[in-house]
């Protein structure tokens, strides 16, 4: 045997650990070059991890729910194919990308050289993918990170001899699309464990990918996603005796605080209602502990451990100065009710934070010193001629800040499909580093959850956030062009503009904001000053 080990990757951004969420195989897996085998998750993000070479699966080195180190081995591999068992045993560390493996003794180096060029001639790496370099130089290790997001593909796998299909740490099988699609079904049991048979769940398209599942007793398999897998595991909650809410019997988050709790499970949701509540991402609020316990504590780490980091370091940096505004937002909604019903806004999701964001593009074209950052270092005030608007999501695991990359070039139709796609991925846990960096402005959308106002906290690297609260009917008064007054009911909302005072004055933050209202009062603005 030729055994090497897969040491974790630096994944840059100045991130030093991460924690191991899900393995996707298990000893005795087939893998292949840049095949998926484990989810981690960083201080910003859950990353899918390919494997820089192909082989079999020896031993799993970390356990899920371990935090380990940048360099610690993680995996162990077989890459000598077909060499014998009495083949002497060599462990060696991963090689870089394109290294050719050298003979290894006891074995035929004839043997090894053919088999390395057999598999070097199977995978062509491209760009993006582990071992393949980057239009930058640079080599791509953790998917997400590179320039070029490619599938992963893998052989079918082909159960050796006494290797159960299932039982502990069982594999979770691997989708062809880098994300996670609808839930498919498991595997069987295998025949020394089944129980009676049942009637099988409908079994989905090809391309999506399978629910990790837990075993149940009498041969019954629970379904459960990565997040809800490790949240059940967090809270002590065995997934076996807990029933599953979900379409086709899923368990969920909700499941698992229900039976936490000791409370009743909730019911499935009604077919077409949404599953989540919000605009960005819904927001679950921690079970209580179980009975007979008085705390609970909750490891501060990944994504939260990195959002409190940011919001102190943002706090204790930028004085921050917060002003706020009333704005009758009737002709907005007016506007929102219109696009819903224009065949070209057919297929996307229109809200009045849409507007909100275009009409954010048009005042920074008017007030471009907003669009700008503090350089300490080099003693200068960067202001940038791009807009890449952030959208503050709070989910499971903590605040994330992804952000739409030149937004203020985007028609309003292209600015809603970016905000759909962003809400899909965030609720998915699935946003990429990438797709948090190099925010210039941001949004944090407190009104979805009955929330007025709030004075929010500057994300860093940036120097200036808006809080849009929630859209209300309330009295107001309207002047007619005669000038009479009257009180009607108006949509009203509120905003907030929190802005760094070291390169944002009181004037300059006073008219960006008096744009954005007069923009959401009169979204025919936008066409003129647009």
């Amino acid at each position: 045997m030729s055994i090497k080990q897969f040491n974790l990757p630096d994944p840059g951004e100045g991130l030093t650990e991460a924690e191991i969420v899900t393995w996707k195989v298990k000893a005795g897996d087939t893998v292949k070059v840049n095949d998926i085998v484990v989810e981690i998750e960083t201080a910003k993000s859950l990353v899918e991890l390919p494997v820089p070479f192909a082989g079999t699966v020896t031993e799993l080195l970390v356990p899920e729910g371990e935090t380990v180190e940048v360099g610690t081995p993680i995996i162990a591999v077989d890459t000598a194919g077909g060499a014998g068992e009495g083949a002497p045993t060599s462990v060696q560390q991963a090689p870089a990308a394109g290294a050719v493996e050298p003979g290894i003794e006891g074995s035929p180096a004839p043997k090894m050289a053919a088999a390395a060029a057999a598999a070097e001639a199977e995978e062509q790496i491209e760009e993006g993918k582990i071992g393949g370099t980057t239009s930058t130089g640079r080599t791509a290790v953790l998917v997400g990170y590179g320039v070029k997001q490619t599938e992963a593909k893998r052989r079918p796998r082909k159960p050796g001899a006494g290797a159960p299909a299932g039982g502990e740490g069982g594999v979770a099988a691997r989708s062809q699309s880098p994300f996670p699609a609808e839930p498919a079904v498991a595997a069987p049991a295998p025949a020394a464990q089944a129980a009676p048979a049942q009637p099988a769940p409908a079994q989905p398209a090809a391309s999506q990918a399978a629910v990790p599942v837990v075993a149940r007793e009498g041969g019954a398999r629970a379904l459960a996603k990565p997040p809800v897998r490790k949240f059940a595991k967090d809270l002590g909650v065995d997934l076996a005796q807990v029933r599953g809410s979900g379409e086709g019997g899923i368990i969920t988050r909700a499941d698992v605080e229900a039976h936490a709790a000791g409370g009743q499970q909730p019911q499935a949701p009604a077919a077409g209602e949404p599953a989540a509540v919000g605009e960005v991402a819904a927001y679950q609020a921690p079970a209580f502990a179980p009975s007979g316990e008085r705390e609970q504590r909750i490891p501060i780490k990944g994504v939260r451990k990195m959002m409190a980091q940011a919001m102190v370091g943002s706090a204790f940096t930028a004085p921050h100065v917060t002003e706020w505004i009333t704005v009758d937002a009737t002709a907005t909604m007016e506007l929102v009710e219109r696009l819903r019903s224009d065949r070209e806004f057919a297929d996307v999701k229109v809200t009045p934070l849409l507007v909100l964001a275009k009409a954010m593009c048009v005042a920074l074209r008017r007030n471009p010193e907003i669009n700008a950052t503090w350089d300490d270092a080099a003693g200068e005030i960067v202001v940038k001629s791009y807009v890449n608007l952030g959208i503050a999501a709070a989910t499971p695991r903590g605040l994330i800040v992804p952000n739409i990359k030149d937004a203020d070039q985007m028609s309003m139709r292209q600015l809603a499909e970016a905000i759909g796609a962003l809400t899909a991925t965030a609720r998915e846990g699935r946003t990429q580093p990438a797709d948090m960096s190099g925010g210039t402005i941001t949004i944090t959308n407190v009104g979805v959850f009955g929330v007025d106002l709030g004075t929010p906290i500057i994300n860093p690297g940036e120097s200036a956030i808006m809080a849009f609260g929630a859209i209300r009917r309330e009295p107001w008064v309207v002047t007619a062009a005669d000038g009479t007054e009257s009180i009607e009911p108006r949509w009203v909302t509120r905003l907030a503009l929190s802005f760094d005072h070291r390169l944002i004055d009181g004037e300059l933050g006073s008219k960006f904001l008096a744009d954005v209202a007069k923009v959401m009062e009169d979204p025919a603005r936008g066409l003129v000053w647009g």
